[in-house]
This record gives structure tokens, C-alpha cells and sequence, in this order.
């Protein structure tokens, strides 16, 4: 009782005093705005990418699938953070000691941090999708494929239309177990000074001098999240038309 009779409890009542929200709304919204387009465009790209390291591992020849095998290694085998930190101050510094860099349009992007951080996000999406995608490839029975091609189906048309949809159907709950991982990973934008939920909660406690409110409140925002992209996937798997 005593426990919740201290600070720990008072400052969980987020109506008694929700001034600090009302001040920084603005704050927050960027925040949001900024993990949600992370999301959006590592998940895009990096299924995308994923897909083809997929086919590249499944693929007979050395000179596609060691290289993916090399990459799928190295990604997984690394922590996400040291990737980040790795593109951020050592590819940063070295774009930023080049002048013929620093003079070209691609300079206010390549000294923005939100771009390395989708960049390791990206690579990572792809590194771990990869190899869950080829599982899934090796999943999918060969009846259903030569049946595909006994239709007339080309192999790309078999594989576009009958192998990869199967395979997204098998694998549903894990992409969704994935992308809820890989919101989660967005949080390690923070660290490059990037204005993300986290980094603007932060934010709010240095201004504010608030411990608990605005790390709670992004806690309850990013369960939000994850209930929509558990709902959104759920979607997806009634409304694939391949069935088990």
C-alpha cells in the first residue's frame, strides 16, 4: 500500500496533470510522424529487398547465393545498434570530409540522420525477412507450382501469382511478429538524435523535468501501434485467397 501511495502511482494519473502534453503536442505528433514513416519505408523496401535475397539464397548459383548467404550473416549476426552507428559516424564522416559530396544535391539527405537510420532499417528488414521468406518459398508444396505451370503459367507468372502469395499467406503471423519487432527497432533512432517517439519523450522529460508521464504515454502510443498492425495483418491473411 505504501508502494501505492508513492510517486511512482501519483504520476501515473495522467488527467490529474496533463499540461505537459498540451505543451508539447507538437513535439510528439513529429515524433510519431517520424516512427511511422520509418516503419512505412523499411517495411516497403526492405520486403522488397528481402525477396530478392531470398531468391538469391534459393538460387544454384555461387555467385547469387554466397553473397546473400554473406549478407543475411553479417546482418543478423551484428546488432542492429553498432549497423546504425557504423552508416551514421563512419559513412557520415566520410561523406562529410568529401567535397564534391558536400557540394551535391544529395548532401541534405546523406547529414540527415533519419536517412541512416532507415537505411539500417532497411538492410535489417531484408536480412531477417530474407531468410523467413526462403523458408517460406521451401514451404510451398512443388504440386501446386507444377500445377501452376501445367495451366500455362510462366515460372515468373507461376511464382508472382501462385509461390510468393502462398508463401505470404504461410508466413502472416510471422511478418506480423516482424514488423511489430521492427517498430520497435525504430526506437534506436533516438540515439543518432533523431526526433522519433522516444527521442521526443525524452525531450519532454529534459524540458519538463517529468519522469514517468511521457515514457509512459509513448509506451501506450506504441501498443496502439501494435494493435493496428496486428489488426492490419489479420486483414491481410482473410483477404490473401490462397488457403492451407
Amino acid at each position: 500500500m505504501d508502494f501505492l501511495n508513492g510517486t511512482f502511482f501519483t504520476e501515473l494519473s495522467f488527467f490529474k496533470d496533463n499540461a505537459f502534453l498540451i505543451e508539447n503536442m507538437d513535439l510528439l505528433v513529429e515524433g510519431l510522424w517520424t516512427t511511422v514513416t520509418l516503419l512505412g519505408i523499411s517495411l516497403v523496401f526492405g520486403f522488397v529487398f528481402a525477396i530478392f535475397v531470398a531468391l538469391a539464397r534459393l538460387s544454384k548459383s555461387a555467385l547469387l547465393s554466397y553473397p546473400a548467404f554473406l549478407f543475411t550473416s553479417v546482418i543478423r549476426g551484428t546488432p542492429l545498434l553498432v549497423q546504425i552507428y557504423i552508416y551514421y559516424y563512419g559513412l557520415g564522416i566520410l561523406f562529410s570530409q568529401m567535397p564534391e559530396v558536400r557540394s551535391s544535391f544529395l548532401w541534405p539527405y546523406l547529414r540527415d540522420g533519419y536517412w541512416y537510420i532507415a537505411f539500417a532499417l532497411i538492410l535489417s528488414t531484408a536480412g531477417y525477412l530474407g531468410e523467413v521468406i526462403r523458408g517460406g518459398l521451401l514451404s510451398v508444396p512443388k504440386g501446386e507450382i507444377e500445377t501452376a505451370r501445367a495451366f500455362g503459367m510462366s515460372a515468373r507468372k507461376a511464382f508472382l501469382r501462385v509461390r510468393l502469395p502462398r508463401t505470404i499467406y504461410l508466413l502472416t503471423p510471422t511478418l506480423a511478429g516482424e514488423t511489430v519487432l521492427l517498430l520497435k527497432s525504430t526506437a534506436l533512432a533516438s540515439t543518432i538524435a533523431v526526433v522519433d517517439l522516444l527521442g521526443a519523450a525524452n525531450r519532454i522529460r529534459s524540458m519538463t523535468f517529468e519522469v514517468y508521464k511521457p515514457l509512459l504515454l509513448v509506451a501506450v502510443i506504441y501498443l496502439i501501434l501494435t494493435l493496428v498492425i496486428e489488426y492490419v495483418f489479420k486483414r491481410i491473411e482473410k483477404r490473401i485467397p490462397v488457403r492451407a
